[in-house]
C-alpha cells in the first residue's frame, strides 16, 4: 500500500528547498509509491525525444522531473502562506485538511 502525502492534485506549493527554492506552482501529479510530486515550472530537465508520430520532429524538449514531497509546502489559500496541515471530521462526518496556521479548511 502507497503512503499518504501532505498535498493531492492541484495543490498549490512553494519549494521550500533544493535548486528551486522558492518557487511557486500547482502540482501536476503525485506518485505516491516513492513520495515525489511533479511541480509546475519547477525542477525543469532536458530529454531528447526521438521522433513519434506524435511528434513527428522529435528534438531536445523541457519537462517538469519529479522531486520529493518534503521539499514542497502547500500554500493556504485562505491565509496565502506556507503551512503545514492537520486533518480533521465535519459535522457532516467527512475528513477535511486544515491549514495550522489560520484553522481554516483547505479542501473544498
Amino acid at each position: 500500500m502507497a503512503p499518504k502525502l501532505q498535498v493531492k492534485t492541484g495543490d498549490k506549493v512553494r519549494v521550500i528547498a533544493g535548486k528551486d527554492k522558492g518557487k511557486e506552482g500547482k502540482i501536476l501529479s503525485v506518485i505516491p509509491s516513492t513520495k515525489r510530486v511533479i511541480v509546475e515550472g519547477v525542477s525543469i530537465a532536458k530529454r531528447h525525444q526521438r521522433p513519434t508520430q506524435q511528434m513527428p520532429q522529435g528534438g531536445i524538449i523541457e519537462k517538469e522531473a519529479p522531486i520529493s514531497n518534503s521539499n514542497v509546502m502547500l500554500i493556504c489559500p485562505a491565509c496565502g502562506k506556507a503551512t503545514k496541515t492537520g486533518q480533521k471530521f465535519l459535522d457532516n462526518g467527512t475528513k477535511v485538511r486544515f491549514c495550522k496556521k489560520c484553522n481554516e479548511v483547505v479542501d473544498k
